[in-house]
């Protein structure tokens, strides 16, 4: 199983206890259940942390018999035996929930299960939040009008600065990626009137924080994109590089001295080293610690090419560690036992050691 650190049992035990995580199930019609109850047979998981699923307990159980039928059971973990934070629903709309189908019932589900772990973990019953993967358009159906998750616990938490940074480590050469969008859930058309200097330093404060709390990097290597092809071509192929992402690096340069910044790095070149050290043909120490992405698909489709089992997005700037998978909610293949969990399974691992390194750190 991937991990991001490697605490000793004494690192473990030295805190006054195990990390406490909640579990969310995400969309119950999609495979975020299949993935929960195949990642928690995993009994390394457990000896590291403490985890409690939010969702139904009944539906979770009536997923987990229809899994049984295409699945060996050996391979699921049992939902009676498992802890489980009871989020009950009216019976009429627990039966408008049918695997493999996002709809209203679905979506309503999936929001009451993450307000749920919000306001328990705000309340201090647990350390951090795991989330199992939701449906934007079945929010939307349910009446929820919002991006996704990351804008839920944002507001929720009263976090005013929040950033998706999207952490996996490299199976082959233990090389972890680090991959920070300035920009997220919004259209192309809308990113270069949105990116700002203002912006960029906002998530680059987020970035610092996070290498230096939670990954112990005081000395960080961070690149940043370019906007435009060839990072704008000295103004030949768009002008926002020249206009103000050069000037502003220049003047970050000087005011964190004891950072390596990067870039403005062309878009079709910066995901080369990352991608040799992923894969073992550079020494990892050349690549970077952190690379800024400026919009959703600039940093993420990289992200997804090396690391798209294994891939987790970690919510940073909220006051508690929130990890989920890096995949959505596949309704297609949803009930039919095929579904991977290790993108799960590292996002659960990731939530215990960032909570466990905040814990000794804190202590």
């Amino acid at each position: 199983m991937p991990t991001m650190y490697k605490f000793s049992e004494k690192d473990i035990t030295s805190v006054q206890s195990r990390p406490r995580l909640a579990l969310t199930l995400g969309d119950p019609a999609g495979i975020g259940p299949e993935v929960i109850l195949k990642a928690l047979t995993d009994q390394e998981i457990h000896k590291t942390c403490d985890i409690t699923v939010v969702g139904s307990r009944d539906l979770l159980a009536r997923i987990y018999t229809q899994l049984q039928l295409v699945e060996n059971s050996q391979s699921l973990a049992n939902p009676a035996e498992l802890s489980i934070l009871d989020v009950p629903l009216d019976k009429h709309i627990q039966g408008e929930i049918s695997i493999g189908t996002g709809n209203a019932a679905s979506g309503g589900a999936s929001f009451a299960y993450m307000e749920t772990a919000i306001a328990q973990t705000l309340a201090g019953q647990f350390d951090g939040i795991v989330t199992g993967p939701i449906a934007k358009s079945a929010w939307k159906a349910a009446g929820y009008n919002y991006p996704g998750q990351t804008e839920l616990l944002a507001q929720n938490s009263g976090a005013k600065r929040v950033g998706m940074l999207f952490v996996a480590r490299s199976p082959y050469t233990n090389w972890t990626l680090r991959t920070l969008l300035v920009t997220t859930h919004i259209s192309l058309s809308q990113v270069p009137q949105v990116l700002t200097s203002q912006l960029m330093r906002e998530k680059l404060d987020l970035l610092v924080e996070c290498l230096e709390k939670d990954f112990g990097l005081q000395t960080a290597k961070i690149a940043i994109a370019g906007l435009n092809p060839h990072s704008g071509e000295q103004g030949q192929l768009g002008h926002e590089e020249q206009d103000w992402l050069i000037p502003w690096i220049e003047q970050e340069r000087k005011n964190r001295p004891n950072l390596q910044l990067e870039g403005p790095i062309p878009p079709d070149t910066m995901w080369v080293k990352p991608g040799q050290a992923w894969y073992g043909s550079i020494e990892p120490s050349k690549a970077a610690d952190a690379y800024l992405a400026l919009y959703h698909d600039q940093g993420l489709i990289p992200v997804k090419l090396m690391a798209f089992d294994r891939a987790v997005n970690t919510s940073i700037g909220l006051p508690f560690i929130r990890t989920s998978p890096d995949h959505g909610t596949a309704f297609d293949i949803a009930g039919q036992g095929i579904a991977d969990a290790t993108s799960m399974k590292a996002a659960i691992q990731l939530a215990a050691d960032l909570v466990s390194q905040r814990l000794i750190v804190g202590q």
